[in-house]
């Protein structure tokens, strides 16, 4: 199946850029807004992110103010975590994150070459459980599978996030 194949193929081959390659040159608002599209796999029309976005995460603490309304390479990683995790994280759970990786003195490049290299390894393994060759009968099974592991990972990961923000509000105090 045609479209199986091209979910696939992108999933496989579909990254956000490494630290290195993205722009180097800070960015207006609406240049940001145009450059996000391409950190992360979309198949709906709608945005990937507004300017009302960005501002409600800086307000939010889950990214660094602008530089005299100029993002740089820190915004750009911080922001395409962000709206990855968005998809099946609150705001309050991804700002709990980034206060982990904070806690742990960890650079902007470092956290954002993790979050690059645990993206990596979901797509791949994600990939991997894609059968291009499935017929119709099979892709219910195939999309319950998908949600099956999904429900599982989410809650591993609330639970995970819910015995580190005890911690995380201890050291606020």
């Amino acid at each position: 199946m045609d479209e199986l194949q091209n979910l696939k193929d992108r999933m496989e081959r579909e990254r956000p850029a490494p630290w290195e390659d993205l722009p180097d040159i800070a960015l207006y608002m609406d240049q940001l807004i145009s450059y996000m599209p391409r950190q992360l796999i979309r198949f709906d029309e709608g945005p990937a992110l507004t300017s009302a976005m960005v501002n409600n995460y800086i307000k939010d603490g889950l990214v660094p103010r602008a530089e005299g309304k100029r993002y740089g390479p820190v915004h750009l990683g911080y922001l395409t975590a962000v709206v990855a995790l968005k998809q099946v994280l609150s705001v309050r759970d991804i700002g709990a994150l980034m206060e982990a990786g904070r806690a742990l003195e960890k650079t902007p490049p470092q956290q954002y070459g993790y979050f690059r290299s645990a993206l990596d390894q979901a797509l791949a393994d994600t990939a991997q459980a894609i059968d291009p060759e499935a017929d119709r009968s099979d892709l219910a099974k195939m999309a319950l599978d998908f949600a099956v592991r999904s429900y599982a990972n989410q809650l591993a990961c609330q639970r995970v996030l819910s015995i580190l923000q005890p911690q995380e509000e201890k050291k606020r105090r």
